[in-house]
């Protein structure tokens, strides 16, 4: 398969919106990408912002960002209990600095922002955040999905299919 040598983290935390951890999960594991659901602690249950439960497959402090070919940050309101944790930052810092692909969706950018990634790139998110992507140093343009350079990103559950296929043509 197309991707059956690349590793992919995706990250996870509390309030998850559904469709962007599943969607992503799914597509890149059929597309034949290693997934590995990274969130603070290892085999810990996360909850969906409607209750569906998702288990890590490792913690953040137990993985290094350049090995991985590409990390996703989905939204919901996970990205903001991420933020929250210093090894979480660490890692999606490392995955920046080692210049993976960074895919963020919806309120993901929020990770983003924790970073330089989007100092000087173009980017998109959900309205509600485009303020931190401007003071992160971003244009933000109200787009489906935009890819500037190693960093793609999109909007919305609707905006999925556009998004992961843009991840797979730049793992490709």
């Amino acid at each position: 398969m197309a991707l059956s040598d690349k590793r992919i983290a995706l990250m996870l935390d509390e309030q998850y919106q559904e469709l962007e951890v599943w969607y992503p999960y799914y597509r890149l594991k059929e597309a034949g990408a290693r997934v590995v659901l990274v969130g603070p602690k290892e085999h810990e249950t996360y909850r969906s912002k409607l209750g569906y439960p998702c288990v890590s497959d490792t913690a953040a402090r137990d993985v290094e960002g350049g090995d991985f070919a590409a990390v996703i940050v989905p939204g919901g309101w996970a990205p903001d209990y991420m933020r929250r944790d210093e090894s979480m930052i660490r890692f999606i810092r490392q995955c920046a600095e080692a210049k993976i692909i960074l895919a963020a969706i919806c309120h993901g950018g929020w990770m983003l922002c924790c970073t330089d990634a989007l100092r000087g790139r173009r980017a998109t998110s959900f309205i509600a955040i485009r303020h931190d992507m401007l003071n992160a140093g971003a244009e933000w343009v109200d787009e489906e999905c935009v890819v500037d350079g190693n960093v793609i990103t999109a909007r919305c559950p609707d905006d999925l299919p556009a998004f992961c296929g843009a991840i797979i043509r730049a793992l490709s």
